[in-house]
């Protein structure tokens, strides 16, 4: 049996940087749900599809041509029909798409089976908002991160001044306020805790505190 531990949470909880940071210290594989749902948002705009077009976007993303290439520093490089699309998928624009598409049960159920193909030994680390909940019900472990909107939003605006872009605080804000909503009141797998996760506040934590949070759970229930 696969190991597997389950993270999730929303968006700038740090689910993705402490995933990345616990799949490498244990040897495990990483999924990264996001991005297929980006992938999708993405590839829905490029062939002129309508997001809201259940049908259509099924199609797409029961066929759509991605590849993940493994980088040393333990994060993927992301091609969509050949082209590398990592930066982009990155972008606030991307994410909205992605939350958008996220919504339909079609769409979700389409990419269930994609996902799960992504549990192979020794273990996975599959981070994403319905990991623990609907995509790997039987995780060995599921940890729910969570922060302040405020917290969250300060974190992207730090991420894309960096990156040499104009950003508004308020306006992520508000982008992170819509995103939660949205994300916890659709109708198929809502952004909810796991009634058997470990829910954990990243608000005053840095990310080596929250993976050793993580890892200290892990060893105290005999996982490691």
């Amino acid at each position: 049996m696969v190991k597997i531990i389950a993270i999730d949470g929303p968006s700038g909880a740090g689910k993705g940087v402490v995933s990345r940071m616990l799949a490498k210290n244990l040897g495990f594989h990483y999924l990264d749900s996001g991005v297929l749902y980006r992938l999708l948002g993405l590839v829905a705009v490029r062939h002129k599809i309508d997001t809201k077009s259940n049908r259509n976007l099924t199609r797409l993303a029961e066929n759509m041509d991605v590849r993940f290439e493994a980088m040393t520093n333990g994060d993927n490089r992301v091609f969509l029909e050949g082209e590398d699309v990592t930066h982009e998928l990155r972008t606030e624009q991307t994410a909205a798409l992605a939350s958008q598409v996220a919504a339909s049960s079609q769409v979700r159920k389409a990419l269930l089976l994609r996902q799960r193909r992504f549990a192979k030994a020794p273990g996975l680390i599959a981070d994403g908002r319905d990991m623990g909940t609907v995509v790997f019900p039987n995780a060995i472990l599921k940890i729910y991160l969570t922060a302040s909107i405020e917290e969250r939003a300060q974190r992207r605006y730090k991420q894309l001044l960096e990156k040499g872009e104009d950003v508004s605080l308020r306006a992520l804000e508000e982008q992170v306020r819509s995103r939660d909503e949205r994300d916890m009141s659709r109708d198929v797998s809502p952004l909810v805790v796991a009634a058997d996760a470990v829910e954990l506040d990243t608000s005053k934590l840095s990310v080596q505190e929250v993976l050793d949070t993580v890892l200290n759970i892990a060893i105290l229930r005999g996982l490691m």
